[in-house]
């Protein structure tokens, strides 16, 4: 795969910054341009459209998920703990871009990108308890999981190792495994 420009690179950054700040939807692809002192045209040049812009900022967060969860499905060893940690550390990496994704999930909605993520939370909960859970078993894997995920939004500024060893022992609690 070749390694996107450094303008290209640029765009995405500062999308990323004003998308943060103002939203998707009152962002203007203009204003991405004036702010890096290009032409709306050469932002064009790189991307077609704000959901080709959106959809390239996260798309490597969706993938890098994805490539998590089935990591793990292709193991026949995993154990719970494992897999809390490793979604623990993937949530923590991608804050920016999952609090992209919370902030404007009616965007992602119509990007199609929303479905695949809540995906996530009912695979992890067929690998800590079989492809069967009951009714109160997958309650308590979202409960677990979107707890953990949100512990790494809520405390950015926590240290990471202690935030890490506090959530994912809430989220094992959550899941009422010994």
């Amino acid at each position: 795969m070749a390694k996107p420009s450094d303008t290209k690179q640029r765009i995405l950054q500062t999308a990323r910054e004003l998308f943060a700040s103002k939203g998707v939807q009152q962002t203007s692809l203009q204003e991405i341009a004036d702010r890096l002192g290009i032409t709306k045209p050469a932002l064009y040049y790189h991307f077609s459209s704000r959901e080709e812009l959106v959809r390239s900022i996260i798309t490597p967060l969706l993938d890098d998920g994805e490539e998590f969860i089935a990591r793990m499905e292709a193991r026949e060893d995993v154990q719970p703990r494992e897999l809390l940690e490793g979604f623990f550390d993937f949530h923590h990496r991608h804050r920016a871009g999952i609090l992209l994704l919370l902030t404007e999930m009616t965007t992602l909605a119509e990007l199609g990108l929303v479905d695949m993520v809540l995906s996530w939370r009912s695979r992890l909960t067929q690998l800590i308890f079989g492809p069967t859970p009951t009714l109160q078993q997958e309650t308590r894997g979202v409960l677990a999981l979107g707890g953990l995920q949100d512990c790494t939004m809520q405390f950015p500024d926590a240290p990471v190792d202690e935030l890490r060893a506090a959530t994912v022992q809430a989220a094992w609690d959550a899941l009422g495994l010994d």
